[in-house]
């Protein structure tokens, strides 16, 4: 190759990856304090994505065939027992990339794709949905929620937190040599005078029944964010606080209750009330804590994250807040 082209490919190359690490808006589009990200192509192609830091990471084969993308076989072991010969993986499509959303880092850029009789219980209540955009695919960057003006953002690496925010250290699962295993992030809050740690999870939400929807009569959509926690400690604040308002058979499907939580302090800040939806104990300190770094009590959503703009830092392992509306200090800073 002449050396002139070789020094203009490398310059390319340089261009294209300092744009890669500039950071930039993303087409997102905020849903009852969830984020979807949604992008059309030339030829009228669209994918809506569900964005989720407590989820997984794939696209649903209707939106493959749908889109004609390429697959290849999927090489996780484990997956592939399951899944069988059914196993596949494909990239995001050219015209999502081109319109802001970023490829995972890991896998050189594949996602898993999901069967179709899976996908239901997977993304329920969302059928018009191509997949989730999951821990795996946050993992590695720094993302910013502004919740408020309903913007979702992905920083630049050089990324550096203002003095108006607050810090809150995350938690992430590390194996024996300190290597990040999986990227869901554990975040402690306090309730009732009591710190938990919570699985940060910006895709928790629930579809009310019309008898819940009805009794909260907040002009709300079924469809919705909420946060989550495990029955012991539900009971637990429905034994001591005989007041906190609770809706039985509030979730669809499940027919799990809600708790009116009057208040959450999330670094340093009051906010409240925060709907609570019932897991069973095994949903969080069993299944959800073998991907973390210590057991987790319940997750916090969108619907207590919307009072700020929340920055989450991967690498760097901690979140950081600025309150925009509704919240109160703690105590004195």
């Amino acid at each position: 190759m002449p050396s002139q082209a070789r020094t203009m490919l490398l310059a390319s190359g340089l261009l294209l990856a300092a744009a890669a690490d500039a950071g930039q808006s993303l087409p997102a589009r905020f849903e009852s304090d969830r984020v979807y990200l949604e992008a059309q192509g030339a030829a009228g192609e669209r994918l809506r994505l569900y964005t989720d830091t407590g989820g997984g990471l794939f696209l649903k084969q209707e939106a493959v065939e749908r889109l004609n993308l390429p697959l290849s076989p999927l090489e996780d072991p484990e997956a592939r027992r399951e899944l069988g010969d059914r196993a596949k993986v494909t990239r995001l499509p050219a015209f999502a990339v081109e319109a802001g959303i970023p490829p995972p880092l890991a896998d050189d850029g594949r996602m898993m794709v999901l069967p179709s009789a899976l996908a239901g219980p997977q993304l329920p209540g969302t059928s018009q949905d191509d997949g989730i955009l999951g821990q795996a695919w946050f993992s590695g960057r720094i993302w910013t929620w502004d919740y408020p003006a309903r913007r979702f953002r992905r920083e630049a690496g050089d990324w550096k937190p203002s003095s108006a925010l607050r810090r809150l250290a995350l938690g992430f699962k590390t194996d024996e040599h300190g290597k990040r295993v999986t990227d869901f992030p554990r975040l402690q809050v306090v309730i009732d005078g009591r710190t938990h740690s919570l699985l940060l999870d910006t895709g928790a939400m629930t579809v009310l029944t019309a008898s819940a929807q009805a009794e909260l009569a907040d002009g709300g959509p079924s469809e919705r964010a909420t946060s989550m926690i495990a029955d012991s400690v539900f009971q637990a604040w429905r034994k001591a606080h005989p007041d906190w308002r609770v809706i039985e058979n509030a979730q669809a499907g499940m027919g799990s209750a809600m708790i009116e939580v009057p208040e959450v302090i999330i670094a340093g800040y009051k906010v409240g009330p925060v709907w609570f939806t019932h897991r069973e104990n095994r949903n969080f300190h069993d299944f959800m804590s073998s991907f973390m770094d210590a057991r987790v009590d319940g997750a916090l959503g969108g619907n207590a994250f919307r009072h700020f703009i929340m920055t989450v830092d991967y690498p760097g392992a901690a979140a950081y807040f600025r309150c925009i509306a509704g919240c109160r200090d703690a105590a004195p800073r």
